[in-house]
């Protein structure tokens, strides 16, 4: 993401000024107050107003932070996932076998959005309202996500560990798809569990398809 103003690219602030520090905690206080506000109202019927409100600004100081409420949404959910990125390269970098990165990284996705049950009605409803916002994040998040998983797949493969006759861009799909998938499901269900505590099992049911079999 390149460093633009912060009007032009919202989601990478770059104040200047000595009360620059001020203006970035107050800029963080709307990205977290505006995903509450559109976690609980959904995107359409959240106002800047109530997100003014709730971050405890002016209506107007929103509008020098972000052109549109559209806007706001997609810094909110830049931040939050950048922020889960650089974890999650950190993380793998931190290990050295491929099928325990795999691991790792299937717990940071579902403790991210485990313990914020805001972030995760926003990341798996709110964005997917719209095409275009979708798009947007797919193009460049998204992909580095999936580029970060490619990478650990194709890893393993070159050590042996996982099936080279399998595509580590339908690894990475499937890994995906697979804790998308339970996240929904968390959202969606009655019963209140931990969803941290389904990472082993997912990546269990990935490695029965992607490991190469020793024959004895």
């Amino acid at each position: 993401m390149d460093s633009e103003s912060t009007k032009e690219n919202p989601a990478t602030p770059t104040p200047a000024s000595p009360g620059s520090e001020k203006r970035a905690d107050k800029y963080q206080r709307i990205l977290e107050a505006a995903v509450e506000v559109i976690a609980e109202n959904g995107f359409f019927n959240a106002r800047v107003s109530d997100i003014a409100q709730r971050a405890g600004v002016a209506d107007g100081t929103i509008y020098l932070y972000f052109k549109s409420k559209d806007q706001i949404l997609m810094a909110a959910i830049s931040n939050a996932f950048g922020a889960f990125l650089d974890l999650a390269r950190s993380e793998v970098k931190s290990i050295t076998e491929p099928r325990e990165q795999l691991r790792r990284l299937a717990l940071l996705h579902l403790t991210s959005l485990g313990s914020n049950r805001n972030l995760a009605i926003v990341f798996q409803t709110e964005l997917r309202q719209s095409a275009r916002f979708l798009a947007q994040f797919s193009q460049h998040q998204l992909k580095q996500y999936f580029d970060l998983i490619r990478e650990v797949v194709r890893a393993g493969q070159n050590t042996g560990v996982f099936r080279h006759d399998l595509s580590d861009k339908i690894v990475a799909n499937c890994f995906f798809g697979s804790l998308d998938e339970m996240v929904t499901s968390w959202l969606l269900s009655e019963r209140d569990y931990s969803l941290p505590g389904a990472a082993d099992a997912v990546v269990d049911v990935i490695l029965g398809g992607v490991e190469v079999r020793r024959h004895s």
